[in-house]
């Protein structure tokens, strides 16, 4: 049974983690469901996040290793034709700051005051009305045209997601369509800025993982999650690029906003 619910964890957090429907709200709303402590393993939390990571960071490979190439080419052979993809880096680290900000200075507050199931429907109707708002929008913009004032746009809207229940793909995507991104770099863009914030909640996690007295012995469980997350991870970025292309965001509007009702149905 222990191990019945790690892969249980292990496969929602591998769906919902590149879908635009918040993994953490999923995990929040399937506590509550079954009444039960079952998903509070922070630290295997950590494990299926890592094998998440792994699996964007396998599809996005190429883009990560010229970016880094082009950076350091720019930086230290003063190489002017790789400027763009120095503006590229530059613009992802403007993206990040303000979730930084906003993590350090009301995650506390935002886990106690709008952890309520209540809010979890809000997020989920929010989140639905902002993916069915930009799924007609046909951006034209491509990895060099993007702005200084986009990153700090796009930003802002990641911020927002630190709140329980809203998708940090989610808010990324649609700012980034908001900003007539091409749907390619769109997603590119969502998923380059996924590394920083994940990489940073992996190394904040990392010393309770470690310290912990039960990894040892949760070692295969651990292991078998993490590899079961990258796995469907991979697949399930490979549904929503699909999707995305094909411009059919209505339909995870329309899942999110039947959740929404969902809750507020059941939890009356």
């Amino acid at each position: 049974m222990s191990l019945i619910k790690y892969i249980i964890l292990a496969i929602i957090q591998g769906i919902t983690e590149p879908l635009p429907i918040s993994s953490s709200g999923h995990m929040t709303l399937f506590k509550s469901i079954f009444n039960t402590n079952m998903f509070n393993d922070l630290n295997f939390e950590i494990v299926c996040n890592f094998g998440s990571f792994l699996a964007i960071l396998y599809l996005f490979r190429k883009d990560v290793i010229i970016l880094i190439k082009n950076f350091l080419s720019f930086i230290f052979k003063k190489d002017k034709s790789k400027k763009n993809s120095f503006l590229y880096c530059i613009y992802i680290v403007v993206s990040t700051i303000p979730v930084i900000i906003t993590g350090f200075l009301f995650k506390d507050m935002i886990e106690t005051k709008l952890s309520s199931l209540y809010f979890l429907g809000i997020a989920f109707l929010i989140t639905a009305i902002c993916l069915f708002s930009v799924r007609n929008i046909k951006g034209n913009k491509d990895d060099n045209e993007i702005t200084l004032k986009d990153a700090i746009i796009i930003g802002l809207f990641e911020a927002i997601a630190i709140m329980p229940g809203i998708s940090r793909s989610g808010a990324v995507l649609v700012a980034c369509l908001m900003c007539k991104f091409k749907k390619d770099t769109a997603l590119k863009y969502t998923f380059i800025l996924y590394f920083p914030v994940s990489l940073g909640a992996m190394v904040l996690g990392m010393k309770d993982l470690i310290s912990s007295p039960n990894t040892i012995s949760l070692l295969m469980p651990y292991s078998l999650g993490a590899i079961i997350a990258g796995i469907i991870t991979y697949f399930s970025y490979q549904w929503l690029a699909s999707w995305v292309k094909k411009g059919k965001l209505q339909y995870f509007s329309i899942y999110c906003f039947l959740l929404a009702l969902f809750i507020f149905i059941y939890f009356r």
